[in-house]
């Protein structure tokens, strides 16, 4: 990268420059060698470390609480929506009709404005076998990619990163959440944490070299001013140039127009100049929350529909602008849906199978998989059944878009959709 000579020599600074200086006579043998070593390894990664220019692009987008997908996705017409939801029903004559009997919200225009365009495919009754209602335990399940009767620990990109991206940058994963996904977990210790780029900077060399810390896989600081200098952790010097990179990337870019100023809108913004800048980040970790909605649900929902609808129109606009459009592919999930029957507070409460959507990439535009039925007898305690497994979605952008062996990563074998 352009910024790799300035990264060097801040590195080089740590061990000659002004603070190695000072601490010559009493820094121990070991960990002289160990920056020697720190030094020489980022020497080699300076030119074997892809750039990331050309590589595939995976963002992860989690509607966080449980998005209600009956609401999203609207089964028109149907007589099983309608006496399940007699207050909470979508007005058909508002819905955004898509093909056959569904439509999308109606302020969902952004993504339908996707979909149109051929950059949206929508995989309907995504879920799991024995699907659990705990938020906690439903999000670890997608994010380790086991099976609901195992407890998994590492996460199913953390798997990716340690398959594909072994002596790659700590960037190479970036979540913009207040703390590292589960998902990023794993052997390799990759990715980086920040809620705002501000929170993630390192400018103290000193405060570093005496004993402050930063934890895997996020940005914050934590000092330890009572800790002896007995070594010096490869993920301190890692921070400084993560730090580096994503800094010197941002100033090379200007923020472009149209992105609305709410939470997701700033936080797609921000990945797209990280993208238009060259940053060498493979998979981004995003969080739009709020979708807990069991009571009072038609006015925050409908507001959580026009932020993820607009957000998405500006930053696929600004995608196209790059064209990024084939190289950047985005899957928006929730842990799961909601139950098909309102509840007496004008809500919904925990349920299972839901929509996702895919956007962008190479992959076959439109619907896929089959709408499950709403019909009581239908139903699994009330909530829709699942028709298609969320690890074979996981398997076809494994595949599909990131050129990785699923099986590798997900432990077995999933059918890859037709997409």
């Amino acid at each position: 990268m352009s910024t790799q000579p300035d990264l060097m020599t801040r590195r080089r600074f740590l061990r000659t420059g002004v603070v190695g200086g000072a601490l010559a006579a009493t820094l121990p043998s070991f960990l002289d060698q160990t920056l020697l070593k720190l030094e020489a390894a980022e020497t080699s990664r300076s030119v074997q470390r892809p750039h990331g220019k050309d590589a595939p692009i995976l963002i992860l987008l989690q509607l966080a609480g449980g998005n209600d997908g009956l609401n999203t996705l609207i089964p028109l017409g149907n007589d099983d929506y309608r006496r399940a939801r007699p207050r909470l029903g979508a007005v058909e004559g508002k819905a955004l009709k898509l093909e056959g009997d569904l439509g999308f919200h109606e302020n969902l225009d952004g993504l339908k404005a996707l979909y149109d365009d051929g950059l949206l495919s929508i995989v309907q009754g995504v879920g799991y076998p024995n699907p659990n209602r705990s938020h906690f335990r439903s999000t670890e399940i997608w994010h380790t990619g086991s099976p609901a009767s195992e407890k998994g620990s590492d996460g199913w990109v953390g798997r990716f990163f340690d398959n594909q991206c072994q002596g790659m940058a700590p960037e190479t994963g970036i979540s913009l959440t207040n703390a590292p996904p589960q998902a990023f977990q794993g052997p390799s210790s990759l990715g980086i944490t920040f809620r705002n780029p501000n929170q993630f900077t390192f400018d103290d060399e000193i405060d570093m070299m005496a004993g402050a810390s930063v934890g895997p896989a996020t940005g914050r600081v934590r000092e330890q001013k009572d800790a002896p200098l007995h070594f010096l952790e490869r993920t301190h010097l890692d921070a400084h140039v993560s730090s580096d990179h994503l800094h010197d990337t941002l100033k090379k870019t200007k923020a472009p127009p149209g992105f609305p100023k709410t939470r997701l809108g700033r936080d797609l913004e921000l990945v797209s100049r990280l993208i238009a800048g060259g940053m060498s980040t493979r998979i981004y970790y995003l969080s739009q929350g709020g979708f807990d909605t069991h009571a009072n649900q038609m006015g925050s929902h409908a507001r959580l529909m026009r932020e993820l609808g607009d957000a998405q129109k500006a930053f696929w606009t600004e995608m196209k602008r790059q064209r990024n459009t084939e190289r950047v592919r985005m899957l928006v999930f929730s842990e799961f849906g909601r139950r098909v029957a309102e509840n007496g507070s004008q809500g919904t409460d925990h349920g299972a199978a839901a929509p996702v959507f895919i956007l962008g990439g190479k992959g076959k535009a439109g619907l896929h998989g089959e709408m499950p039925s709403l019909a009581p007898n239908d139903l699994h305690r009330g909530d829709v059944k699942h028709s298609t497994d969320f690890r074979q979605v996981y398997a076809t952008l494994l595949e599909q878009h990131l050129k990785a062996p699923s099986s590798a990563i997900l432990g077995k074998r999933w059918d890859r959709l037709r997409m």
